[in-house]
């Protein structure tokens, strides 16, 4: 039987700015459709987190799996770039963690 690999786990959070938003409805579509962008393009788990009042701030929380390390970060470090660039929100603070899952022995 092979031995099994490694499984990387990584979580960010995205604080956005939305500084064109004039309303809710104006902040979901912002919201919107960078989280559709970021599940379609890089595979990764995502949801808006905290508050969702405000019409100009936003948070989302992504969460990924890979083989290595270093590849939680590369992939880490391109969807914190994809985000920096959107012309909808402004990246504002990034909270990131990557750690080794250690599952029970079966």
């Amino acid at each position: 039987m092979n031995e099994p690999r490694e499984l990387w786990v990584a979580v960010l959070r995205l604080d956005l700015g939305i500084p064109g938003a004039r309303s809710k409805k104006d902040r979901r579509q912002v919201v919107r459709s960078l989280k559709e962008r970021l599940r379609s393009r890089f595979g990764v788990s995502c949801v808006e987190v905290g508050d969702v009042e405000s019409w100009t701030r936003a948070a989302l929380g992504l969460s990924f799996c890979a083989g290595a390390e270093g590849e939680c970060g590369k992939l880490a470090d391109e969807i914190v770039e994809y985000a920096r660039n959107d012309p909808g929100a402004m990246l504002g603070r990034v909270e990131r963690d990557v750690f080794r899952y250690a599952g029970e022995e079966t």
